[in-house]
């Protein structure tokens, strides 16, 4: 059941991030003013990706793959790809976009003109998104 959250979930992260960092880039390249509704998208990506964070926590903790990792040992985990994947890299990854994620927004927040706070979020969510979409297990997911 988490599991199935935390696909689903992803959908709506990466629906809201990438239109963040569209809207960011158009922000920036048009020279626009970084109203309310700016603010608003970006902050609703940070909120949606910290939740999907707990989900993926969740699901991680009561996932076979931790329990192999258990049972196995990290050593093992490390010499097998398709477990380091799973268990070692997309957390670990994902907790990095995420940090970008949250050090974009904290950042922004301090930009004096419109400009930096877009090139701002551009930067920090766009590389976030990058992040995610390598680290997604497509397999695993288009297998729900």
């Amino acid at each position: 059941m988490t599991k199935m959250i935390h696909s689903y979930w992803a959908y709506l992260v990466l629906l809201i991030l990438i239109i963040a960092v569209v809207n960011a880039i158009i922000g920036l390249s048009s020279k626009k003013e970084f109203k309310a509704k700016d603010l608003r998208i970006s902050l609703f990506a940070l909120i949606a990706s910290h939740i999907q964070l707990i989900i993926g926590f969740i699901a991680f903790y009561t996932s076979n793959f931790f329990t192999t990792m258990q049972s196995v040992g990290m050593g093992e985990v490390m010499k097998n790809s398709e477990l380091r994947k799973p268990l070692i890299e997309h957390p670990v990854m994902i907790l990095i976009a995420i940090a970008l994620i949250t050090i974009g927004f904290s950042k922004h927040k301090k930009k004096a003109s419109d400009s930096a706070k877009f090139k701002t979020i551009t930067i920090f969510y766009g590389i976030a998104l990058l992040i995610i979409l390598g680290m997604i297990p497509w397999n695993l997911w288009f297998s729900n």
